[in-house]
């Protein structure tokens, strides 16, 4: 018996997507659907047909009513019809196309809802504290937990579902493409990412401000006046591989995508991690943390570092990524899942 493999992405930041559109690469031999919110840049691909869910937010949600937000989900609200019509669209979806695999990255209520559906669920894990009972719940109902990095990065012995997480060790857009060798001299590039950051532009003056030997290639936004002239705003681009190549550091946020391509390429890093739920990036910059090469800057403790001096002494350093990613990674996720679908609906 065939089986088709769904992916659910979330909205949140990039990283979701970027991930779940490598994993698919390698899955060529398979029917894969790709359902979530805000894909509308996502281009399209006869090898996977693209579900656009509506968002399930920024509609006023009932407020008359004597319930309380249940304790195994994280996200709720009553009356927004968003919800409904996204639910209906994925109930339909695991009805007309089972047998089917949910790959789900990530969502605790999309995971709960397939499994009350009957359907089987690959959960994707992040780091952070999430040792909650939603996470627990969506964790235990699920068949597998895959890791997209090593469990070097992993530092929770006490984990409960540690037995059924696979670690597939680190991969990016980039992990596949040859090294650049032209990298030019005191050139540092700025990663602003999506999620929300407090990299903005006051940094990037105060940066530029002491750094002024270097040249800075902000990607991600654009700048609203001029700073100094050292200051280069690229603002979006679709594939910043040559540019990021061609930069001795990466100054950046401690999200997955983040990390995973700076170690793809083996640059030196400054990462600074925002505030997300469970603690998250905090926990990632943690388990990169005392490798040469890199430095953790919290962003409360923006405002008083020396900027040419953290700069130069990384310069001075190779950057130490050994472990973090692996070339196979792709085909060790795409293992699991093929494995998984196989056991289920193949015998």
């Amino acid at each position: 018996m065939s089986f088709t493999i769904a992916f659910y992405v979330h909205h949140h930041g990039s990283g979701h997507l970027m991930r779940t559109l490598q994993i698919i690469k390698s899955l060529s031999d398979y029917r894969i659907i790709l359902m979530g919110s805000g894909l509308e840049k996502t281009p399209e691909s006869d090898h996977f047909e693209l579900i656009h869910l509506p968002l399930d937010y920024g509609e006023t949600p009932l407020t008359e009513t004597t319930s309380a937000l249940p304790e195994g989900v994280h996200y709720a609200p009553l009356g927004l019809s968003g919800i409904r019509k996204r639910t209906a669209m994925m109930a339909h979806i695991f009805e007309q196309h089972y047998p089917l695999l949910l790959v789900v990255d990530v969502s605790v209520e999309v995971t709960l809802l397939a499994r009350l559906s009957g359907i089987p669920t690959i959960v994707i894990r992040q780091h952070g504290q999430r040792d909650d009972l939603p996470h627990m719940m969506a964790y235990q109902s699920a068949e597998v937990l895959l890791a997209p990095f090593p469990e070097a990065m992993y530092d929770q012995p006490l984990d409960t579902m540690l037995n059924k997480t696979v670690f597939t060790g680190g991969f990016s857009r980039f992990s596949s493409r040859p090294k650049v060798r032209n990298v030019v001299k005191n050139s540092i590039a700025i990663l602003v990412g999506k999620g929300g950051s407090s990299i903005d532009e006051s940094l990037v003056s105060e940066i530029s401000s002491q750094a002024t030997d270097y040249t800075l290639h902000v990607i991600g936004c654009s700048g609203t006046k001029n700073i100094n002239s050292n200051v280069y705003w690229h603002g979006h681009i679709e594939d910043p591989f040559e540019l990021l190549s061609s930069c001795e550091l990466i100054i950046g946020n401690t999200g997955h995508n983040t990390v995973m391509e700076t170690a793809s390429l083996n640059k030196r890093f400054i990462g600074i991690p925002e505030v997300r739920p469970f603690n998250e990036q905090v926990e990632k910059a943690l388990s990169i943390t005392g490798r040469t090469g890199i430095e953790i800057v919290y962003p409360a403790d923006l405002a008083s570092q020396n900027w040419n001096e953290i700069i130069q002494r990384l310069l001075l350093q190779l950057p130490d990524w050994q472990g973090i990613t692996d070339d196979e990674a792709l085909d060790k996720a795409a293992t699991v899942i093929i494995s998984t679908g196989k056991r289920l609906f193949e015998n």
